[in-house]
């Protein structure tokens, strides 16, 4: 209980390190002045990026987070500002602030028909970006970017669901109690397991003495309740929140729908899957025959796969087996993140992809690079002493999935955070939330966001859904990118 009470009570140490800890040195800072023109509008900024120490209840600095705030110049105290982080656990904010937030921006194969190859890269002003209307801070989360453990500090403190939310909450308080914005408007921008966070952080503002209530979510592919986007056997939501997903993805390479439009396409795959396809799951061994065959057809109709392979594996398809199946003949693999991507394995015969995610290694050294260009020539940020971790795999091993405290009481079960995103909603009505789906994507499918949002008691009528022709960063496919900044601009007026 001691550890779950020092999080809470998080306090900030800003250029005042050595006061307490003679050991550790003064938080790096990099102030610099800029000036752009978004959606047509000039605006005069500030960008501030650099380290700031959180300390525990004992005054002790036992973090260091590293943040890349926008800010205009002469913001008062009422214009928006919205905090950003990706996901993992164990991804910096490189993908969202690269992607479609930041004033820089990599461009990337719009149409996922090419890998990004190696350097260089194409970094381009983002004239969509939303400085004339909100200030942006960037956030990066213990073991990410060049945030981390320093002094008192260890990394079961930070690595866990409530660790995690209680530390990013902490930075929160400071950042707008430091930039004096206590009365602006706050939302907090989040994608993948970074909705995740979104809602604990959402929850952890509440408490701690310092009640702070947001204006409103931006959960890009969300992924609250992590039954609907875990594909494995027995996981019976897994078959039917995947399935629109799996025939949006068959339809876009031509496997299945021909001749019709995507979207008409998806409908009737939900429609199947609600209607038909969610009662035979349940069903299971109890069906004729007949009954499998049928549905089997319907599959195959749907997916684009052999009714024999269908049948073989009992109407039941892993997502991880299809993105192998499905193009098996032409003998390419396709993208989790963005099932548009294709790739090119050795192995022939393997039943999922052995390489990785070609959506990952399509597009991931592009982002790495252009930052890391921007953050040196154009921020002149200077690190020396460490690297800038895009991602830290030693994290999501050593994270703590348990929502309550050692030593309480708990199965296991899969993390969900919706019920506890309803509660807040419920306690703060003016708490809005927007759900960007893209129909590309394998890991957080557009049913599951359906499927999570219809239930957990969440006030349906200030949650506003969003579909995007793109995958898991729907932002890489330029036209999807445009459309959510535009759903976004929207959302925040």
């Amino acid at each position: 209980m001691k550890k779950a009470l020092i999080l809470i009570y998080f306090i900030c140490a800003f250029g005042s390190a050595q006061e307490s800890d003679p050991k550790l040195p003064e938080p790096k800072l990099f102030e610099s002045q800029h000036e752009g023109t978004f959606h047509g509008v000039k605006v005069r900024y500030k960008t501030i990026a650099g380290e700031t120490y959180l300390k525990n209840d004992q005054g002790e600095p036992v973090a260091s987070i590293w943040s890349t705030a926008y800010v205009k110049q002469g913001s008062d105290s009422k214009r928006p500002v919205i905090f950003i982080f990706n996901g993992g656990p164990g991804s910096a904010s490189i993908w969202l602030h690269m992607g479609v937030f930041g004033p820089r921006i990599v461009q990337v194969e719009s149409d996922a028909s090419e890998d990004d190859g190696a350097a260089p890269y194409k970094v381009i002003h983002n004239d969509l970006a939303l400085l004339d209307m909100a200030d942006l801070v960037f956030v990066d989360p213990v073991g990410t970017g060049y945030s981390k453990v320093i002094g008192q500090g260890k990394v079961e403190d930070f690595w866990g669901l409530n660790e995690d939310a209680a530390s990013i909450a902490g930075f929160i308080r400071v950042w707008i109690t430091r930039n004096k914005r206590w009365q602006s408007p706050k939302y907090i921008a989040g994608e993948s397991f970074g909705t995740t966070r979104a809602a604990a952080v959402t929850a952890a503002l509440e408490k701690g003495g310092q009640s702070m209530a947001l204006n409103g979510l931006i959960l890009i592919s969300q992924a609250l309740d992590y039954q609907g986007s875990t594909s494995t056997h027995d996981n019976i939501a897994s078959y039917f929140t995947y399935f629109p997903t799996m025939a949006a993805t068959a339809w876009y390479h031509k496997k299945a729908g021909k001749g019709q439009d995507l979207e008409d396409f998806v409908a009737e795959s939900r429609d199947f899957a609600y209607k038909e396809y969610l009662p035979a799951l349940y069903k299971g061994s109890q069906l004729s025959t007949s009954e499998k065959d049928k549905i089997a057809d319907r599959i195959a109709y749907f997916l684009g796969l052999e009714k024999d392979y269908i049948l073989l594996s009992d109407n039941r398809i892993l997502t991880s087996r299809f993105k192998k199946e499905l193009l098996r003949q032409e003998g390419k693999t396709i993208g989790t993140l963005d099932s548009r991507y294709l790739g090119e394995e050795g192995d022939a015969t393997a039943d999922r992809p052995t390489l990785g995610d070609p959506s990952g290694y399509g597009t991931d050294a592009a982002y790495t690079a252009a930052l890391q260009e921007y953050f040196a020539n154009t921020l002149n940020i200077e690190m020396e002493d460490r690297p800038y971790l895009t991602s830290n795999s030693k994290i999501y091993g050593k994270w703590n999935w348990r929502p309550v405290p050692q030593g309480v009481g708990w199965e296991p079960s899969y993390v969900n955070v919706a019920r506890s995103l309803g509660e807040s909603m419920r306690r703060n009505k003016d708490l809005k939330v927007m759900v960007a789906n893209g129909y590309y994507d394998m890991i957080t499918p557009f049913l599951d966001a359906e499927y999570t949002f219809a239930r957990h008691d969440i006030p349906q009528e200030r949650v506003e859904m969003f579909y995007y022709e793109g995958g898991h960063m729907m932002y890489n496919h330029r036209p999807d990118f445009e459309k959510l900044v535009q759903d976004i601009r929207k959302f925040l007026k």
